[in-house]
């Protein structure tokens, strides 16, 4: 039997991937990427630009398998892990995981995909005051297994992965070594990502990224009430409604989309896009969910007063099994017999059999501690011009987590039921 490569992708809350095994030869044109530049890069626009397109052509395939339920997952954990493995991906194995991640390789090298990736991570990782955000990698390696050199100093030198020793004929043994390494990283986010490995697993590679941010402007705990959040027409339940006045807050009315923007600002460079279809026009935001859409967004939202803003305060999760959905994307020959990933250990019998990923997201007032909210509001109204505008997110809606610093999308979903 071929030995398996189990690829974890998890992520803050969010977790991605499981990976499993195929057979092969070594490419020995590959150069070791960590120490040569050459001067050439893809610009952190052009990384972000794939990176958007690849979360929304995943994100319409997920709400397809999920029509009537909650989506959420983490495409900057996805891409990151899927650019991991490519490290030891060979031929056509190679030209689909990188053509799936939405990278023109007439255009751009591997070389500068990964040194791109390298940039990124680094970025990402660097210290804040203001908010949390890390993100790294891992190997957890049988015992036997030995790695060539070229691919474990790239792992090392481009993804700052971390490897560490597992004993995979203890399936037991090793996924509590992983869940426990998981569950630390993103803070008790994320638990139990793999499940019933066997004993033919030879690898397992884990993405995680952690974030925690308080709202720029948080929302007061005491004017949270109950309200009616509507799964349909005639069908809602209570939830918790969280609610603030007088807000100045980029806003944008599409009309092309019959849908409304608001994004509300983390402290740090990071926000949340809050996107609410008018009702019945869910499925035709979600088909038009592309990067350009993203960009007119972003370019059209201008800062408008809100009288009211009404926002559920929810904590949602996702489990997705990604080995049924990343073909549809053009990623298809790593779980056959055909891959190649002979770049890992050189030899040609590691096959990807899973892709797990796991995401958590929950949203609430906290923030800075609202020292002047008061019970009471009361705003001048005379010599007021402008219509109130009052929004109201008690119907499904959608959510894109993103660093304003990086353009990159770190969360994505669609809140249906809560």
């Amino acid at each position: 039997m071929l030995p398996l490569l189990a690829l974890g992708l998890l992520v803050a809350g969010v977790c991605p991937a499981v990976l499993c095994h195929p057979g092969g030869t070594l490419d020995q044109e590959n150069v070791t990427l960590e120490d040569q530049d050459n001067g050439t890069r893809v610009d952190n626009l052009g990384l972000a630009s794939s990176n958007t397109d690849f979360a929304f052509s995943l994100y319409r395939q997920l709400a397809l398998k999920n029509p009537n339920k909650n989506v959420i997952f983490s495409p900057l954990s996805l891409s990151i892990a899927l650019a991991f493995l490519s490290l030891g991906a060979r031929g056509t194995t190679l030209a689909e995981l990188l053509k799936g991640l939405k990278f023109n390789l007439t255009e751009t090298s591997e070389v500068e995909i990964h040194r791109s990736f390298q940039r990124l991570l680094r970025t990402l990782n660097q210290p804040s005051d203001q908010l949390q955000l890390s993100t790294g990698n891992a190997l957890f390696i049988e015992e036997q297994l030995r790695l060539l050199d070229r691919f474990a100093e790239d792992a090392k030198g481009l993804y700052a992965s971390e490897a560490f020793k597992a004993n995979f004929q203890d399936s037991a043994a090793a996924e509590k070594v992983i869940n426990d390494y998981v569950e630390k990283k993103t803070q008790g986010k994320i638990v139990d990502l793999v499940k019933e490995l066997t004993p033919r697993t030879v690898m397992v590679l884990v993405n995680y990224v952690f974030f925690k941010a308080k709202w720029k402007t948080p929302f007061d705990p005491h004017d949270t009430f109950k309200s009616r959040f509507y799964l349909s027409k005639k069908k809602w339940v209570m939830v918790p409604m969280m609610n603030i006045e007088d807000l100045d807050a980029p806003y944008f009315r599409d009309e092309e989309l019959s849908c409304t923007v608001v994004e509300l600002m983390y402290t740090g460079n990071a926000s949340a896009l809050f996107i609410l279809p008018d009702r019945g026009k869910m499925k035709d935001v979600e088909a038009k969910l592309l990067p350009e859409t993203l960009r007119r967004w972003r370019d059209s939202l201008q800062i408008r007063h809100i009288d009211s803003l009404r926002l559920p305060k929810f904590s949602i999760s996702g489990d997705y099994n990604l080995k049924n959905i990343l073909p549809l994307l053009g990623i298809r020959e790593v779980f056959t017999k055909e891959a190649d990933l002979s770049g890992i250990t050189g030899a040609k019998n590691l096959v990807l059999s899973q892709v797990v990923h796991k995401a958590v997201l929950d949203v609430a007032e906290e923030g800075t501690e609202a020292a002047a909210a008061t019970g009471i509001k009361m705003v001048p109204m005379s010599g007021r011009m402008d219509p109130m505008l009052t929004l109201n997110f008690n119907f499904p809606f959608l959510l894109i987590l993103q660093d304003k610093d990086l353009d990159n999308i770190l969360f994505m979903g669609r809140i249906r039921e809560l």
